[in-house]
């Protein structure tokens, strides 16, 4: 008979993912476990498949702590691949597959990635990158390759499965298991490392909120190299039920899509929530197993909104990559406009710019720390200055302005960096202001959010143009723009001014062109003729 997982049953030494997948192959051998379009398996062939992968790893020759990268689709074989890494000890770098041009050169440059496994379309990406400034020896492709060599790395298709390698690593909750990469927001994408004990406090603590029984299907579509979607896998592992991978996001055919699959749970972003109340109303908006669904940053009135339409309603809350799902409830505990209170095992202030706690009601920052063991990243790779000031006083620091009532209720107000959220993504604005500065004719540029009709954010950019030019090609521009940025970090809205606003020590004052919006002189590239590539 196979046996419930009990919390209290996961000693401490065990919050790895070799040891939870090894407990839910002995004690759900043949229950589902992981699921796509394609294929599913259950605990038992899951643990096979993963060892079978990692002897390829082993016998390419990656050990403990050895950076492998990944840019594949959502299928069960980026979860293969990622598993397989992490049995033996090494540490994945799942890479955004929009990426390209600075961004991939940096995040590649920086992780340290001696190996990368690739969709072939990704290769003509990467041949466009300095190779000789990585540590990259070795590329495997998901596909057939064009070519056996880019700047002498090696190019091979994956090789198949091979003999099982069912000895794990000796692995210790802490060691680092993946590093995430989060956009900057006054410098390049930092390398978030993620010990494996953070994931499994992922899925304890999002299970817990969700309410998650071995009864549950776990829909989830977002990409597979974002925390929300990689730790479902982990709450699939400690509540016993079963994740179903979705390939992609697609509004029209979503509710079909959960309903084909008998989802009882599904993940959404801020951003996808008007576009799904937006679709024309069909027969599937409610004709589905759906009990709740993750979706946190949506106002009250599209709550409301959702749940009327769609059958059923939106848990809110606050995490990061860095942390965890640190504050918000189940839905009973959920009270409109407030994002919840601080989870227990996790500690959350207001202070002020000295770090000062302020009282109830008051605006500041937010600052959390953990009281369970390793719940939170280890740092950012390869940046200690960054991850000593995150860190100051023994509080992360989120960089986001909050409020808490006198309940303990947290409150979103926004956000002190300087950061863009478009549709789901974390868009660096001196990642796009750098790209932007790259192209001849610009002499100034700023970069900056401004108001979006689906909530969330777009991209607006205010430029300076060089030699008194009163005018710039926006297609060329645009151009420019997609081989050195990912499609969603392109602004959608330009506009040229004669000088910027600037400090006393030359500084260019955001807050000045953000006040001004979109204004009558605001070129929208949505309005033009434009389409762009999606890798």
């Amino acid at each position: 008979m196979e046996k419930r997982l009990a919390l209290e049953d996961i000693r401490p030494e065990q919050r790895t993912l070799p040891a939870l997948l090894t407990l839910r192959a002995e004690r759900l051998p043949e229950k589902p476990f992981l699921m796509d379009e394609e294929a599913a398996w259950t605990g038992q062939h899951a643990l096979q498949v993963i060892q079978q992968r990692a002897h390829n790893f082993k016998t390419y020759g990656i050990t403990k702590g050895d950076k492998v990268a990944i840019i594949a689709s959502n299928n069960l074989l980026f979860v293969e691949l990622f598993m397989a890494v992490a049995w033996l000890g090494g540490v994945v770098v799942p890479i955004n597959s929009a990426l390209k041009g600075t961004q991939l050169q940096h995040v590649m440059t920086n992780s340290d990635a001696q190996l990368l496994v690739c969709d072939a379309a990704i290769l003509e990406s990467v041949q466009a990158l300095d190779l000789a400034a990585t540590t990259l020896k070795t590329i495997w492709t998901l596909g057939t390759s064009p070519t056996e060599k880019i700047q002498g790395v090696t190019v091979q298709p994956l090789p198949p499965r091979s003999a099982q390698c069912s000895e794990a690593a000796e692995l210790h909750p802490s060691d680092a298991m993946a590093i995430l990469y989060t956009s900057g927001t006054s410098g390049p994408a930092k390398g978030v490392v993620c010990p494996h004990a953070q994931f499994y406090w992922w899925g304890v603590h999002t299970g817990h909120k969700l309410a998650l029984t071995s009864d549950d299907m776990l829909y989830n579509c977002l990409p597979l190299f974002h925390t929300n979607a990689l730790n479902t896998i982990y709450q699939a592992l400690v509540s016993d039920s079963t994740m179903i991978i979705g390939k992609r996001f697609s509004a029209s055919r979503f509710f079909q899509t959960v309903a084909d699959n008998q989802a009882t749970i599904v993940y959404l972003l801020g951003a996808m929530i008007p576009i799904l109340l937006a679709q024309t109303e069909r027969a599937a908006d409610q004709m589905h197993r759906v009990r709740l669904a993750l979706g946190p940053s949506v106002s009250t009135a599209q709550q409301q909104s959702f749940e009327q339409r769609f059958g059923f309603p939106l848990l809110d809350g606050y995490a990061s990559t860095e942390t965890n799902f640190i504050i918000g409830g189940t839905i009973q505990q959920q009270r409109a406009n407030f994002m919840g209170k601080v989870t227990p095992g996790f500690e959350a202030r207001v202070v002020n710019e000295l770090d000062e706690t302020l009282k109830p009601g008051e605006v500041g920052e937010l600052v959390l720390r953990s009281t369970d063991p390793y719940a939170f990243s280890l740092g950012y790779y390869k940046m200690p200055e960054a991850t000593v000031e995150s860190r100051r006083n023994l509080w992360f620091h989120t960089g986001d302005r909050v409020s808490m009532d006198e309940q303990g209720y947290f409150k979103f107000v926004d956000r002190l960096k300087d950061m863009i959220r478009r549709r789901g993504e974390n868009i660096s604005s001196y990642e796009v202001e750098s790209a932007l500065s790259s192209y001849p004719d610009i002499e100034a540029v700023a970069v900056y959010a401004v108001e979006s009709d689906l909530a969330e954010e777009e991209v607006m950019a205010t430029l300076t143009l060089r030699n008194n030019q009163k005018s710039i090609d926006f297609e060329q521009l645009i151009a420019h723009c997609q081989t050195n940025l990912a499609y969603f970090a392109i602004p959608r809205y330009f506009r040229l001014v004669e000088k910027m606003p600037l400090t006393e020590n030359g500084k260019i004052q955001k807050y000045k062109l953000r006040e001004a919006g979109i204004t009558v002189d605001t070129w929208d590239r949505e309005q033009s003729a434009i389409v762009l590539k999606r890798a």
